[in-house]
């Protein structure tokens, strides 16, 4: 191989890596506006002292670093299949190296059931995530309320409608948008790591440990929330086909995750030095005139987190076709480049039907209350 051969591959490579952004990491990536939060406000709220913040944060880190690097990049996403991830491409992988093994049919079981869960995440993630992002409008007026779910809808409908074009190209539009949340997220919460640097201690998983030590009841539940900022992390997994191994572990090791434990880092600082920050800790640790900007920014990045988990419906939909779980249903490839780019247009329309039911029924939950 030349040297621009070399060249022209690390480009590519990059680029990969930059779709991989846009389409992986969105869920994961917004999980940032509300896990940390979600620990002392939700129904199990803990007391905002060090100890407790301090644990909280290590068990977000390690979170991230257990179920992000070493699950899915050190060990998951190197049992593919043929370059495919996912439950089925798994199960496809076990099948050829274990043929004769009587615990065929259980596995063959639990990549049902875990696929099914797949595909219900990838009707409630959309729906929820979009919704609460339109659902900002009431900041600028109340009387805004009633657009909330006309243009959920049709933000809902755009998106599914370019899912016909393929990864690549939503990647190249998504990518440098979430490229600069990142960006945002982590300089946001190392500019509070900074006024604070105590809290990186919570680096240290003892806190954590000791947290679970001391009060088991309490940290039992609040593992029930900071499972919240590794939602969406199986994308890595399921979306390998679309980009590869090199360029997912790459965008994640070198980029998301510094920039999600700055951020959680960022947060505990801010409530340490100012309690009542509790009530939106990541909206506040912009200064006020970065506030609207932020607004914005989240908007678009709780957008885009819908697509890591549509793309990951597609893949896991031909790897069902393939080993004959699901009826022959047309399959799309969209990328000359990149056969692990794929569309399903049955499975676009269904989501999107289904994802619509979910938007409005949310809407009549809400006008009943």
């Amino acid at each position: 191989m030349t040297a621009t051969d070399d060249a022209s591959h690390a480009s590519r490579q990059w680029k990969l890596a930059l779709g991989a952004t846009g389409v992986v990491f969105g869920d994961i990536g917004t999980s940032s506006l509300y896990a940390f939060r979600e620990s002392f406000i939700g129904h199990q709220p803990l007391p905002l002292d060090r100890f407790l913040v301090l644990g909280v944060l290590s068990m977000l880190v390690w979170a991230l670093l257990v179920v992000g690097t070493v699950k899915y990049v050190f060990i998951t996403m190197r049992a593919d299949n043929r370059g495919e991830g996912g439950s089925f491409a798994l199960l496809a992988l076990i099948q050829r190296v274990a043929r004769s093994s009587p615990a065929l049919p259980l596995v063959g079981i639990a990549a049902l059931i875990a696929t099914a869960l797949f595909y219900g995440d990838a009707v409630i993630t959309p729906a929820i995530s979009i919704l609460s992002a339109v659902e900002g409008l009431e900041l600028l007026g109340s009387d805004l309320d009633r657009w909330i779910i006309p243009l959920t809808l049709a933000l809902v409908a755009g998106l599914f409608l370019v899912q016909r074009h393929g990864t690549h190209l939503i990647g190249r539009f998504f990518g440098p948008i979430m490229v600069l949340w990142f960006a945002a997220i982590a300089l946001l919460g190392g500019w509070h790591v900074a006024a604070n640097p105590h809290v990186l201690a919570a680096a240290n998983p003892a806190y954590a440990v000791q947290f679970l030590l001391t009060d088991p009841i309490r940290a039992f539940f609040t593992l029930g929330t900071v499972v919240l900022a590794v939602t969406g992390a199986e994308a890595l997994y399921a979306d390998m086909g679309h980009f590869g191994r090199k360029p997912i572990a790459r965008a994640w090791l070198l980029l998301a995750l510094p920039a999600l434990i700055l951020c959680y880092a960022g947060q505990s600082a801010l409530v340490l030095a100012d309690p009542w920050t509790i009530r939106s800790p990541f909206y506040l640790m912009a200064p006020p005139a970065a506030l609207v900007p932020l607004l914005l920014l989240a908007t678009m990045a709780t957008i885009i987190a819908s697509q890591s988990i549509i793309s990951g419906a597609f893949s896991v939909t031909q790897q069902a076709v393939q080993l004959g779980y699901l009826p022959r249903l047309r399959i799309a490839h969209t990328s000359d480049s990149e056969r692990g780019q794929v569309y399903s247009p049955t499975v676009n329309a269904m989501l999107f039907a289904t994802l619509a039911a979910v938007v409005m029924v949310q809407d009549l939950g809400a006008a009943t209350a």
